[in-house]
């Protein structure tokens, strides 16, 4: 009797997304799979500690490369998932013409229109150590707009509220993610390029796990693609189930 693929996966809802098509491959070869889930820098350390056998996914280099690094003799990269990257964005109901980009927040009307609380997620995603940065890069501090690390729930719920009631909200989120299968939000111009760039939403398994995952099972899972789009309709699925 094989033992159980322990299948890591950052404890956000399109993680889980993600780390479930990775489940289905590995189940179709005949393996039990265990999930186990962490926050940014835990499900890094769960991986450096061989609590998990791999991992679904690190976004390199952008945003997971700081966690990455540290253990990089002790894993491989299997394949490339999806290409994410982050975003300030707004809902389609706030003229482009009136805020484009992420220096217009300082400038009417958006100055006399637009919620001053930028709710995030937990404090270790890129998105949030890259929205604690603009806020002080741009100078938005100064106008009183903060950032607030939260959670999911607290984020989302947040941005979905304001929407409920048209009202001028910005949201530090990120492609894919479910709320674009929802919502069409738009991404402000960011010149600074604080935000990072496009990154590859990598699948990662530990060295020592080749003997416990068959060259065919890894084989496949080599071949496997997901893509934005498809993901952040499986992340919508998978919350509407869940409800």
């Amino acid at each position: 009797m094989t033992l159980p693929v322990r299948l890591g996966h950052i404890s956000l809802s399109f993680h889980k997304a993600s780390a479930l098509v990775v489940a289905r491959i590995l189940e179709a070869h005949g393996y039990a799979v265990e999930l186990f889930s962490a926050p940014h820098e835990a499900a890094f350390e769960m991986l450096a500690a061989g609590e998990v056998d791999l991992l679904s996914a690190a976004w390199l280099p952008s945003s997971h490369q700081v966690y990455l690094d540290p253990l990089l003799d002790q894993v491989e990269k299997v394949t490339v998932l999806y290409e994410p990257y982050c975003i300030w964005g707004v809902p389609d109901y706030v003229p482009e013409s009136a805020v484009a980009s992420v220096s217009d927040l300082l400038s009417e009307p958006a100055l006399d229109r637009m919620d001053r609380i930028i709710q995030g997620i937990n404090p270790g995603a890129g998105i949030s150590r890259f929205s604690a940065k603009m806020i002080t890069d741009y100078g938005l501090d100064s106008a009183g707009y903060v950032f607030k690390p939260g959670d999911e729930k607290a984020c989302f719920d947040h941005f979905e509220s304001a929407v409920a009631d048209k009202k001028w909200v910005l949201i530090p989120l990120w492609h894919p993610q479910f709320l674009h299968n929802r919502y069409n939000i738009r991404a402000l111009l960011e010149p600074k390029g604080l935000l990072g760039s496009k990154d590859a939403a990598t699948l990662i398994m530990r060295k020592d796990a080749r003997k416990l995952v068959s060259p065919e099972a890894i084989e496949d899972l080599r071949k496997l693609y997901i893509g934005n789009k498809e993901l952040s309709a499986l992340e919508d699925n998978l919350r509407r189930s869940a409800s």
